[in-house]
């Protein structure tokens, strides 16, 4: 073989080598990344064959696939859309899953391996396909309720069992209409996603998870039962002056309003969390130090990690702490503290559960299209940041914040109600975040709550309070409470 043809000829097998290199690093290396990709419609589109799964609540379908005479056999649809729209998200030919619809895609499409005898009989019987379904924790009242109370604000709600960590009620808003997404007209669905992108704020953000926000007061559970793990008492008295120096600072901290939280400048561990004082809390971290303070929002789950329920949950942390000036802010859920109102809601959940704090969950069951149970969560012990004796410590000041002090309108007629308000100041000029945390009964813990108002521009115990007593209302009563 001559020169020219022999470099003709390696150029040629160069060339195919690196051809089959790439073909096998598409169809093995990226084959997931690929099918996975929300961009990559024909995956999606494909499944429009085959009758989806039906996400469930008590009974009652909240997402659903019906069939029709178009090229695309199913249609999905959202009986209650804008409810549930932030547990559910949506099924789109064009910009995929989300929410549960994508985190359960598996079973709701019919893929997965716990579904493949299944798939197996269907080729031979001659079947039509189809999906599982998936069986939610929630509560409808108690999620009607939580929607109510979110009515013209921008904010979350998240109500949980104590006891197990089953998520009764997910709430988000604004919210959006997922039907809308996941319509068969491409043009309207990116005319209703355009629409959704310009709106501020984003619709489509669960704020129940998706991400977390300055905690204000609520963080003072957290330092107090630092404290009393420490050995101080509800009546331990503290200082609790009208304005507390940061140390190697010109600055102060103030109590809400200026105002004194005692006369004498001291006050017990139980009136300071009944009246949410900062002064108190603030040295309180102080005496504390960093390392305490910091151990214990840990404990509880605000450790800077994400976790899944089965839907993404954003970290929930302390932040940075560079010296006491700093921990004496974080103390009081300030500067870089930030929190999930999931996370709100399993702190209090925790203290109403004797210390133990349940692995929170939304998927109650997974069933075939033939309604057998192919998986079914368990409730899951997962930390214990205090003690039984603490948690009831805390009870007891917790309670004293609904019957006299911050949170009176949770207050329940004839039922005894614990929580702890927070309001967060964000930035000069902008309206401060309004948090409630709290359970019920108090002696009998049913249901753990929090409410997140962002902006509300007045108290936790003003704006977010009576939002939480009329969740923990409708989920009681439903109960027969």
């Amino acid at each position: 073989m001559n020169a020219p043809l022999r470099k003709v000829a390696i150029s040629v097998l160069v060339l195919f080598t690196l051809l089959i290199i790439n073909v096998n690093y598409i169809q093995v290396v990226r084959s997931d990344e690929l099918r996975n990709n929300r961009s990559n419609t024909r995956v999606l589109a494909a499944e429009y064959d085959r009758e989806r799964g039906a996400i469930v609540v008590a009974g009652t379908a909240i997402a659903e696939s019906v069939p029709t005479d178009g090229r695309l056999k199913y249609l999905r649809q959202y009986p209650q859309g804008e409810l549930y729209a932030a547990v559910t998200g949506y099924h789109s030919l064009i910009y995929n899953n989300w929410q549960l619809e994508r985190a359960e895609n598996d079973v709701l499409s019919g893929s997965d391996s716990r579904l493949t005898l299944r798939r197996l009989a269907d080729l031979f019987t001659g079947r039509d396909p189809s999906g599982g379904d998936v069986i939610t924790t929630l509560d409808p009242e108690t999620q009607v309720a939580a929607m109510a109370g979110l009515e013209g604000v921008t904010g979350a709600v998240v109500a949980l069992d104590p006891s197990t960590g089953a998520i009764l009620a997910m709430a988000s808003t604004p919210t959006y209409d997922p039907g809308l997404l996941s319509s068969h007209d491409p043009e309207a669905i990116r005319a209703y996603w355009a629409e959704l992108e310009a709106a501020d704020p984003d619709p489509r953000l669960n704020r129940a998870i998706d991400d977390n926000y300055p905690p204000g007061s609520l963080f003072k559970v957290i330092v107090a039962a630092a404290a009393l793990e420490d050995g101080l008492s509800p009546d331990t008295v503290v200082p609790a002056p009208r304005e507390l120096p940061l140390p190697d600072s010109t600055r102060t901290i103030p109590n809400f309003g200026g105002s004194a939280c005692s006369p004498s400048g001291e006050q017990s561990l139980l009136d300071a969390l009944t009246i949410s004082c900062n002064t108190a809390f603030a040295q309180l971290g102080i005496d504390l130090g960093e390392e305490r303070v910091r151990e214990m929002a840990e404990a509880f789950g605000m450790d800077g990690e994400g976790f899944e329920i089965p839907l993404g949950v954003a970290p929930s942390g302390v932040g940075d702490i560079v010296d006491d000036a700093a921990l004496a802010q974080t103390s009081i859920g300030q500067r870089d503290v930030r929190m999930t109102p999931l996370q709100a809601a399993l702190v209090a959940a925790t203290v109403a559960n004797d210390g133990v704090q349940m692995k929170p969950y939304l998927v109650d069951e997974l069933q075939a299209p033939d309604l057998t149970v192919i998986d079914s969560t368990e409730p899951e012990e997962w930390r214990e940041p205090i003690s039984a004796d603490v948690a009831d410590q805390l009870t007891e000041m917790m309670r004293s914040v609904v019957e006299n002090g911050s949170g009176r309108a949770a207050r329940i007629p004839g039922v005894e109600v614990a929580g702890k308000t927070g309001t967060a100041q964000v930035a000069p000029d902008v309206p401060d975040h309004n948090w409630f945390m709290g359970f019920a009964p108090a002696d009998d813990p049913q249901i753990a709550v929090a409410v997140f108002v962002a902006n509300g521009g007045g108290t936790g115990g003003d704006i977010s309070a009576p939002i939480a007593r009329q969740v923990m209302q409708a989920y009681l009563e439903g109960q027969g409470g």
